[in-house]
């Protein structure tokens, strides 16, 4: 018995294979980024002094409270706009519920930086809404700063916690709340003591999700946050001023970024830890049909949120269209936007399609087999592993990209300037999106198939290709999908990794919005919000799991 559970098989090398990738893509760079926040930029030395400087210059420490009020302010706002919208579609009778769906969608996979330019365009100094309202005496500020960040994180974001929250409310036993209401308890009351306390690993799943992605983001406080600099920000700044040099500060900067993140994971466990409730699903949760008033409010409600989130994508698209004069819109209508970034800026289209293909094909392999092992192979090693695949969900793509870069910046491995460098960073990003998906995909068939093929006297990895992986394609499929939508709209980590010749869509819109180019900017957002979509649908369509497909 021991010689067989000690025998190397397939999937013993696999696992191996895993661990060498996310040393060497993960590990390994993270590890550079500590090292170069611990060296003396001018001695070389072993040093404190940049954790120092963090913790004693009053720009530093606004970095830290501007990050910490964008990352909890963006939470709490997609948390209401989420949780307020799941209640509603999932108690009561709404019409339109699939374009509800389908909206909180488009808010979802639409870029974040193309929200921030969106809400620019609407809201900014010269926005249409403000200079609309000005003609008719109303005045309102431009919105930039702390409070325009936190608004568009929550109406980004809010989808986050929509889809997930939506799953939870439908799967509680309606005779729980039956027995509450039999028993005298409020409406109000019901909702906070039975309710939220059953679904609350879901909101704070979604709470820890929307936490992280707001504190990672980079391209929303570039553009619309002005003065209001986060570590994200501050990190980018450093390393731009270091370049040719130990980027110090900015590695320090992204360790605390980092530990941020982590801290929050853990809260977040803790308090599922202490506050978990169960509840057998005997009866399914039924919509109820408001009346007058009341039904007319929640339709407004729920309309009026995921409109709000889908407007930016929507004015993107109608603003590619717009005859411009420089980054001026001018009246009516014209095809000059695209015709500009068909003769002049096509090469970041390819480079995008080039990148993001082959990041996919090797994220679809390694994910699957990594999948895999998570779920049919437990052990210390594969949970470890597991457990390192929630690395790449912490770390802000801004710091990744600073961990190539002062990892593979010398040779043997000079790959800075390359496209390579980006597909790689691209590559651990996205990775564990496949993983997961296959991961979840195998928890729906069991192992008895493939049991019997291997008693047949197929090998194990013969038996995996053969039995297994035909019955979890929609899993690969959906994942693949999905990874290949996050790695189009991927900004931050290529923003510092690319150089001329491999600029991508993100970073040539993020760039074309900083230039003024706005209608370039429109027309490429729309260019990527189409094959976004696209993907988005082709993921729903294969995966038969509906919006699940992006979870």
């Amino acid at each position: 018995m021991m010689k067989r559970r000690m025998r190397f098989d397939i999937w013993t090398f696999v696992l191996i294979a895993a661990w060498v990738i996310l040393i060497a893509l993960l590990i390994w760079p993270l590890s550079s980024v500590l090292h170069a926040s611990l060296i003396d930029n001018e001695t070389g030395a072993f040093s404190l002094t940049h954790y120092v400087q963090i913790a004693t210059i009053k720009a530093y420490q606004r970095a830290i409270g501007n990050t910490l009020l964008a990352g909890f302010g963006g939470m709490a706002g997609a948390l209401i706009l989420g949780v307020t919208l799941a209640f509603v579609t999932t108690r009561f009778h709404i019409y339109g519920r699939a374009l509800i769906q389908t909206l909180a969608v488009v808010a979802l996979v639409s870029p974040p930086f193309i929200g921030a330019y969106a809400w620019i365009v609407l809201f900014g100094a010269s926005g249409v809404v403000r200079k609309g309202l000005a003609t008719i005496g109303i005045s309102i500020p431009p919105l930039y700063g702390a409070a325009g960040v936190i608004l568009v994180f929550a109406f980004k974001f809010f989808p986050h916690v929509f889809l997930i929250t939506s799953g939870a409310l439908a799967a509680i036993n309606r005779s729980v709340e039956e027995a509450a209401e039999s028993l005298g308890v409020s409406p109000t009351k019901r909702l906070f003591t039975i309710t939220f306390p059953l679904i609350l690993p879901a909101i704070s799943a979604s709470a820890l999700l929307t936490f992280v992605l707001s504190i990672a983001d980079f391209g929303t406080p570039r553009i619309i946050g002005r003065d209001f600099n986060v570590l994200a920000t501050e990190a980018f700044n450093l390393y731009g001023s270091e370049v040719g040099g130990n980027p110090g500060m900015a590695s320090a900067l992204s360790i605390v970024l980092i530990i941020l993140s982590m801290i929050v994971v853990f809260g977040q466990r803790w308090v599922l830890r202490k506050n978990v409730y169960h509840s057998n699903l005997i009866k399914k949760p039924e919509r109820k049909r408001a009346h007058g008033l009341k039904a007319l409010g929640l339709h407004v409600l729920a309309y009026a949120i995921v409109l709000i989130g889908a407007l930016p994508a929507i004015i993107v698209v109608l603003f590619s269209f717009r005859r411009t004069s420089g980054p001026v819109f001018q009246p009516g209508l014209s095809l000059q936007s695209y015709e500009r970034v068909i003769s002049t800026v096509s090469d970041p289209i390819w480079n995008t399609l080039i990148f993001s293909s082959i990041a996919v094909v090797a994220i679809v392999i390694t994910g699957t087999l990594i999948g895999y092992l998570i779920s049919r192979r437990p052990g210390i090693a594969t949970g470890a592993l597991d457990a390192l695949l929630m690395v790449p969900y912490v770390v802000p793509g801004i710091v990744m990209g600073i961990a190539f870069i002062t990892r593979f910046n010398e040779p043997p491995l000079a790959l800075t300037g390359t496209g390579l460098i980006i597909i790689m960073a691209v590559f651990v990003r996205r990775l564990p999106y496949s993983a997961r998906s296959v991961a979840a995909a195998l928890k729906q068939v069991g192992p008895n198939l493939e049991d019997a093929a291997v008693s047949l006297g197929y090998s194990p990895g013969k038996a995996f290709l053969k039995v297994t992986v035909p019955l979890i394609v929609p899993g690969i499929m959906a994942g693949a999908l999905m990874s290949f939508v996050t790695a189009m709209n991927e900004l931050s980590s290529s923003l510092v990794l690319y150089v001329g010749s491999t600029i991508t869509m993100p970073v040539r819109i993020y760039l074309s919005v900083m230039d003024g180019e706005y209608g370039t900017a429109s027309a490429l957002s729309t260019i990527l919000l189409t094959m976004t979509v696209a993907a988005v649908y082709a993921a729903f369509h294969l995966s038969g799991r509906k919006e699940s497909a992006l979870l």
